[in-house]
């Protein structure tokens, strides 16, 4: 059956603008409402379960943190094939990759599943925990594991609503379970649960959010089938070529920022590992607040290669590195500037240290989100090879440095060990090859993506820097004044940076996005 024959898909954008503001939006507010509900949680939980109970709980879950990497690169590579077998209109292909990782993450699962119960029976030997508290420690541990056991074939649902670069759904999901989590979590604590009803009642919240990705998937392709008769083992090995490079990419992420902590604690103290993670915490804010754009273009990429429009391709590099620099440069560069009043006045004076960190790990968030998009373009048009085994070269680089230099410049030596590698890399590697990807010379991308992005950049943080005393030790000061410069930047890049062709298309998509597709067409 030809994929022209089903109705109800859309197989092709014609209105992208408005689907990728819909997708930034979404991914925004899931974002928003997590951290805000994160930090109304914490307190409260702590509050009424008490630090035994409450670090119980965390204790048992930080076992199953690493679950997430469980998924062996194969949810990435499924959002890739979705995306390149919609773009050929071929749907038995996307039902039989589906149904093909539906059980192979199911048996995934359960294996993981089973291991974590041996874990949780054996707690109290480990920890030296009373046998009522390893109890409750291994039951809260087992129900946390069915969690990401059970969600874990569900997030191939989630890659096909993403390779039909419909992410605002999933958006819409993940912001009503946030919600729903947190609420259930407010009235099983209030009603006087214990730690074992409210962990299990939050595990089932979340399990009844997985049915909605699936629901949102064959809202998308309603066609997609998900049997044991489709499963074919040429499709895993098919999928396993792209899959197995995005996991040595994920195992290269966590190595490149996890290992820095354990550094840390050898050489030198727990004190300074706090100090690390204040500034940490601030530069992992930061990327999410900026980065959202990039997650959503890897399948418009992949669509874009396989369709083999490479005017299309160069677009995309230099309009999503331009907008990424553009949303960075401001806001990572004002942190770096005011980066001593935020942190005193967040955790005070005595994580005061944190603030050089923040200025260097603000350094490498302007270069990573920065060189992203060409990341993107690396990964989803057949140079991901390349990209995964240059992320783990500057993950064994970055330990490497990081042993060095935490002995002879302490917690600064670390930080430029993080900076080192990905500066390196970026100019050495993603940007050179992906400008040579979609034919590009380096020059031309610089001027046109870069320099339009960077001049205001200079401007604006120059101005900041003369008035940033002014914030003395106050953190809602620090605030102010960064946004005042992100207007300033805001008011230089749309009126001036662009060039008056760029504004118009930067309008006229806004108007695409804001009348939608109907008043559109009419």
């Amino acid at each position: 059956m030809s994929g022209a024959e089903h109705t109800g898909v859309t197989w092709h954008e014609d209105h992208q603008a408005r689907t990728v503001a819909l997708n930034v939006a979404g991914r925004y507010a899931t974002i928003g409402s997590q951290l805000l509900l994160g930090l109304v949680m914490l307190p409260f939980n702590t509050r009424h379960l008490g630090a035994s109970d409450y670090g119980l709980w965390m204790l048992a879950a930080s076992f199953v943190a690493y679950f997430p990497v469980l998924d062996l690169g194969y949810g990435v590579a499924m959002e890739r094939f979705v995306a390149h077998y919609r773009t050929r209109r071929d749907a038995p292909a996307i039902s039989e990759i589906a149904s093909t990782l539906v059980f192979l993450f199911a048996g995934i699962g359960l294996l993981a599943l089973a291991g974590i119960g041996v874990l949780a029976w054996n707690m109290g030997g480990w920890f030296d925990l009373d046998p009522d508290r390893a109890r409750t420690g291994g039951i809260v541990m087992v129900l946390v594991a069915a969690q990401f056991a059970f969600g874990l074939p569900f997030a191939i649902y989630g890659a096909v609503v993403n390779g039909f670069q419909r992410q605002y759904l999933n958006a819409v999901v993940g912001t009503a379970v946030a919600v729903a989590v947190a609420a259930v979590n407010v009235a099983v604590v209030l009603g006087g649960g214990s730690l074992i009803q409210l962990v299990a009642a939050m595990t089932a919240t979340r399990m009844i959010g997985f049915l909605a990705y699936r629901m949102n998937a064959y809202r998308v392709f309603p066609p997609l089938r998900t049997r044991p008769s489709l499963v074919r083992v040429s499709r895993l090995r098919e999928v396993s070529r792209f899959s197995i490079y995005m996991l040595i990419q994920d195992l290269s992420v966590k190595a490149n920022y996890a290992a820095d902590p354990i550094v840390i604690a050898a050489a030198l103290s727990t004190g300074a590992v706090a100090v690390w993670t204040v500034a940490q915490r601030l530069a992992d804010v930061v990327l999410q607040l900026t980065n959202q754009l990039n997650y959503v273009l890897f399948p418009i990429v992949v669509d874009a290669d396989t369709a083999r429009r490479e005017e299309r391709l160069r677009d995309l590099l230099v309009q999503g590195t331009r907008l990424s620099l553009a949303t960075t440069l401001p806001v990572a560069g004002a942190l770096a500037l005011l980066a001593h009043p935020v942190v005193v006045g967040w955790t005070g004076q005595e994580f005061a240290a944190a603030a050089l960190l923040v200025q260097i790990l603000g350094l490498v968030v302007i270069v990573r989100v920065g060189t992203w998009t060409a990341s993107t373009v690396l990964q989803g048009a057949g140079r991901h090879r390349l990209l995964s085994l240059s992320n783990l070269a500057a993950a064994a680089t970055n330990i490497v440095l990081s042993i060095v230099l935490v002995r002879t410049h302490g917690l600064p030596g670390v930080a430029f060990a993080t900076l080192v590698p990905v500066v390196l890399r970026a100019l050495a590697v993603v940007v050179p090859v992906a400008c040579g990807r979609v034919g590009l010379p380096v020059a031309r991308f610089a001027a046109a993506a870069v320099w339009p992005a960077a001049w205001p950049a200079v401007i604006t943080l120059g101005a900041l820097a003369l008035v940033r005393d002014a914030a003395g030790s106050s953190l809602w000061q620090a605030v102010l004044l960064g946004a005042a410069a992100g207007l300033v930047y805001a008011g230089l890049f749309l009126g001036v940076a662009i060039g008056r062709s760029d504004r118009h298309r930067y309008l006229g998509k806004l108007r695409t996005m804001i009348r939608g597709p109907a008043l559109e067409a009419a």
